[in-house]
């Protein structure tokens, strides 16, 4: 395998030195009136919903990539983001209702916003049990879903402009306290550097296994020519 890039590296480091930097920054932006402590989960909710956005267009673009142009290297960009789509769903499905207890006085409401965002989870970890379970036709079945997932992307986004909803709005970032924005846009840059790293290891990995793969079937041909 070819050895890690200056690039991944040094995004290494910086993530490092984020780990260091972001939490000062959020203990030190003021509480917000109303919630108080609790509030402080927005700075890492937030990214993470982004990120878990970001890792269904990802998907859905090596998905179109391998339906229409049969890329193998599409597929596995989609297969890697597909997997962060799970994980970064499931830190906002339970960073939400942690902040949502102290908000709204329950841990789940079935509005717009969180049903959408419920269901383009369940789409993926559908996605990710089609490649696993679907015999043949795996690859293709799960790509589909992932052109679904990115169909409900905007409608997760625009939900709480379209319906009634206990969510607050998208106009919370561009409207937040200009004290909160350091650690807001620093936490926001770290978790999108800790994105990159991630996808770029996954990427790395479906890599080695394609490689692996075909070594194997080289392998089976030279002891079946010899035989």
């Amino acid at each position: 395998m070819r050895s890690l890039g200056t690039a991944f590296v040094a995004t290494a480091i910086a993530v490092a030195v984020g780990f260091l930097i972001v939490p000062t920054l959020i203990v030190g932006a003021p509480l917000e009136p109303v919630m108080g402590l609790v509030q402080k989960i927005f700075y890492f909710h937030v990214p993470c919903a982004t990120m878990l956005f970001l890792s269904t267009f990802v998907c859905a673009g090596g998905s179109v990539a391998y339906l229409f142009r049969g890329s193998e290297r599409g597929d596995r960009l989609a297969a890697s983001a597909g997997e962060l789509a799970v994980l970064f769903g499931l830190c906002t499905l339970v960073t939400g209702p942690l902040w949502g207890r102290k908000a709204w006085g329950v841990w789940w409401q079935w509005d717009a916003r969180l049903t959408s965002a419920l269901l383009l989870e369940l789409i993926m970890i559908a996605y990710l049990l089609a490649r696993r379970y679907g015999g043949p036709a795996g690859r293709k079945l799960s790509a589909a879903l992932a052109l679904f997932a990115a169909i409900d992307v905007p409608l997760v986004y625009k939900s709480v402009d379209i319906w009634r909803t206990v969510h607050p709005k998208t106009t919370v970032v561009p409207t937040l306290d200009p004290r909160m924005r350091p650690a807001f846009w620093s936490a926001f840059l770290l978790m999108l550097l800790v994105w990159s790293l991630l996808l770029a290891l996954r990427v790395r990995l479906e890599a080695a296994r394609a490689e692996l793969a075909a070594l194997e079937l080289d392998a089976e041909d030279i002891l079946e020519a010899a035989s």
